[in-house]
């Protein structure tokens, strides 16, 4: 280990991220799926943006949330895929100290908004079933606009106090961060001082974050359940269960994963270094890929616009 990585220093310049760490000599293979996956979930995205954009009868509200998702989606990828690549790929490890910071933000912010777009797609879905004849009145192009705003105003005020308590922390024991990207408690914990600020911030935010929305989200299922049973007959309650069908996809491919890696921050404290951070870059890159699929595959209006697309192109 070179003696700049170790040496008593205050504020560094830079950090090194070392990638997955007891992996090293597996990164170029590691690349393939990361890579590939980057690949699916910005033409996945860029493809459902485009389409919405071109077809005016998916100017409706479900589309317009699913268009905030995958934007967010195309963000939170891009703010961390190229610099895996480039470490997998280059072994280029070292980030600015702002970069790593900045790079922080974005990660969370859009976690936070992602979330947060579920919920507006669920009080979608909520008024839809359960208010039918009143949703273009309730949900109205405006309307849409300010619930999107509030989500973006949501995240980024929330996540604000990470990049500024990580920049005041001392790092006076070494700029190597364990992990693939900048991943918030992986940089504070390289400080020289007292984080449980830090800590007890970034938890209650996970805590009140992923707690109320998954809350909401229940609120309005249990609703829209209530509902679907009280429809006349099976085929009116499994075509009105259809519609919610890809939300519900959406949702688990979320929080699964997020399930997942906390359970093993709590409790796989034994496990290697490289379970973790595996788990942390699939928290960030299955979902983003996920989601076009699911849209593309299980909702018609989509599925029949990419297939008209292709035709069309391939005549």
């Amino acid at each position: 280990m070179s003696d700049s990585n170790t040496t008593d220093f205050t504020n560094p310049s830079t950090f090194i991220l070392l990638g997955i760490p007891g992996l090293e000599a597996n990164h170029v293979w590691i690349s393939i799926p990361f890579c590939a996956m980057y690949i699916i979930a910005i033409l996945g995205n860029f493809t459902i943006l485009f389409i919405v954009k071109r077809e005016p009868s998916l100017h409706e509200p479900m589309y317009y949330f699913l268009c905030m998702l995958a934007g967010s989606d195309l963000v939170l990828s891009t703010s961390t895929l190229p610099k895996m690549l480039s470490i997998f790929w280059f072994n280029s490890r070292e980030i600015d100290f702002s970069a790593c910071l900045t790079q922080m933000y974005f990660v969370a912010c859009f976690l936070v908004m992602d979330s947060g777009i579920l919920v507006a797609m669920a009080l979608d879905r909520y008024v839809a079933i359960c208010d039918p004849l009143r949703h273009s009145t309730i949900l109205t192009s405006p309307v849409v606009m300010k619930i999107g705003l509030v989500m973006v105003l949501r995240g980024g005020m929330l996540v604000l106090p990470f990049p500024f308590l990580a920049r005041q922390w001392p790092y006076c024991r070494t700029n190597i961060i364990p992990h693939s990207y900048c991943e918030h408690m992986a940089m504070v914990k390289l400080a020289c001082a007292d984080i449980r600020i830090s800590s007890n911030y970034s938890i209650s935010v996970g805590f009140m974050v992923t707690g109320l929305d998954v809350f909401f989200i229940m609120v309005s299922y249990i609703q829209i359940l209530r509902a679907i049973f009280s429809l006349p007959t099976k085929d009116a309650q499994l075509k009105t269960f259809g519609t919610c069908g890809s939300h519900l996809c959406v949702i688990l491919s979320t929080y699964i994963p997020s399930v997942f890696s906390a359970l093993m921050h709590r409790f796989g404290h034994n496990m290697a270094v490289y379970f973790h951070v595996l788990m942390a870059n699939a928290y960030l890159l299955v979902p983003p890929m996920l989601h076009p699929i699911i849209y593309g595959v299980r909702t018609k209006q989509i599925r029949g616009r990419v297939l008209r697309l292709f035709t069309h192109k391939g005549i």
